[in-house]
């Protein structure tokens, strides 16, 4: 069985893409949450234990004596012994995979200015030139992958890994309140709705952590309207 460690539920956009996906498609694994110790660089000393690169998520196969770093490896790892990890059709999953590797290394704007934190309602200041051509290219790709391959899900009719890497955008919209297509809008829902996206949200809100850093990037661009997360 995989062992995959991962930091807070509420901020980790990074741990969630392996998360929902192994959830989601019912593949056994053991959790070990670490949370971030005051930030990115506070945490190395303790993620460094269970992680070569000293960052989440990675992925432990303890049966093989294998560790995977990178949540893109952590995916093609898994899809090895899980071909439903990826579209059976090859052009699907050629689209799939390109908009995978997309959102890992791309939408630089998106991560900065609108940071995963699932337990917080703001408002947006105002969009930087920047943000706005992500999320015009985010409109795009989904609305594009939705009506080549019929939906409901970007790479067609089930949920595979191009769904999880875009998953923690989800909240991001949900947290700041992004404006996209109708169709676009729709398939945000879908996929807050998955019963893995529900799990990882509960648990997120019971988080009573509160990171300094994390906290700071959710205001940085927007003002705090409202904060559903529990208090330790």
């Amino acid at each position: 069985m995989f062992d995959l460690y991962i930091a807070n539920k509420n901020y980790s956009s990074w741990s969630l893409r392996p998360w929902v996906l192994l959830k989601a498609l019912e593949i056994p694994f053991n959790e070990h949450l670490m949370p971030f110790e005051g930030g990115f660089g506070d945490s190395y000393t303790t993620f460094k234990r269970f992680s070569p690169s000293g960052l989440v998520p990675c992925l432990v196969d303890n049966d093989h004596n294998v560790a995977v770093w990178d949540s893109l490896a952590i995916v093609e790892y898994v899809a090895e012994t899980h071909p439903n990890v990826w579209p059976q059709e090859r052009e699907a999953r050629a689209w799939a995979r390109s908009a995978s590797a997309e959102m890992h290394s791309s939408f630089g704007a998106l991560r900065d200015e609108c940071s995963m934190n699932c337990g917080v309602r703001v408002a947006m200041n105002e969009l930087s030139p920047g943000l706005k051509s992500n999320m015009a290219r985010l409109d795009a790709l989904w609305q594009e992958g939705l009506a080549r391959f019929g939906g409901p899900f970007l790479a067609g009719d089930r949920f595979t890994a191009v769904d999880a890497f875009y998953a923690p955008v989800a909240f991001r919209i949900q947290t700041f309140n992004l404006t996209l297509s109708e169709v676009s809008l729709a398939y945000v829902q879908r996929l807050l709705d998955l019963p893995a996206m529900q799990d990882w949200y509960a648990a997120a809100l019971k988080e009573t952590w509160r990171e300094p850093m994390h906290e700071a990037e959710t205001v940085k661009y927007a003002t705090l309207l409202s904060d559903e997360r529990a208090i330790g």
